[in-house]
């Protein structure tokens, strides 16, 4: 499948890997670093706001800047867009993570601490679960902005799909700027999908509420 895409940017295959792959790497590796500082802000709630601040200013560095200052210690690579996507992602994944944590119920936490469940138990079987939803809901719009965003990767020559946009200029060809946004596009809508169908499997208890409402 090449749909007019220059030979040297690659093939569509080559692209939607690299464009996906990095994609869901950011988001991935931003949910690992948001869940423990999440964690940490419902646990110790004067943690929070400088946390949120902290993320707030990472989230305003302009990217170009943050690839500039990568590109000495990861070179040009996939990495070096990963990475600030990333820390983009902690300005809506913290801020989910801490409200998913605080709306468990208190008096669920006291069932599972009177029922002999370790600190560590109680996290993994019942706030985590609980708390997933709105995990799960920051995680899709993190994860539709990073399949957009990736694109500005283009600038170091590492944008994925987001290279036919900077090819469109080069060889005045429209159609591949047209191309690159609607395969970004219709990327974020399956992925987007996709994320609410594990959001889906992941609450069954939801389901069963809604259903019994519904009767």
């Amino acid at each position: 499948m090449n749909l007019g895409i220059p030979s040297y940017l690659g093939s569509f295959s080559e692209l939607f890997i690299d464009h996906l792959l990095m994609a869901l790497g950011a988001s991935l590796l931003g949910l690992v670093v948001a869940l423990p500082l999440g964690l940490l802000c419902a646990r110790h709630p004067r943690w929070y706001p400088p946390v949120l601040a902290l993320a707030s200013v990472l989230y305003s560095i302009p990217s170009l800047a943050f690839f500039v200052l990568l590109i000495s210690f990861t070179g040009i690579s996939r990495t070096t867009v990963v990475i600030p996507l990333a820390v983009y992602t902690l300005a809506v994944l913290v801020p989910n993570v801490v409200d998913g944590l605080r709306s468990v119920p208190e008096s669920v936490r006291q069932s599972a601490t009177a029922m002999g469940y370790s600190p560590t138990r109680q996290l993994l079987t019942v706030d985590l679960p609980i708390a997933s939803p709105t995990v799960l809901a920051g995680l899709r719009v993190a994860t539709v902005a990073n399949i957009s965003m990736v694109s500005v990767g283009a600038l170091i020559g590492m944008g994925a799909f987001g290279s036919l946009f900077t090819a469109a200029v080069q060889l005045d060809r429209l159609g591949l700027a047209i191309t690159g946004i609607l395969v970004t596009v219709g990327m974020a809508l399956v992925v987007d999908g996709a994320l609410l169908g594990v959001q889906w499997l992941a609450t069954p208890w939801l389901r069963r509420t809604r259903s019994g409402r519904t009767r």
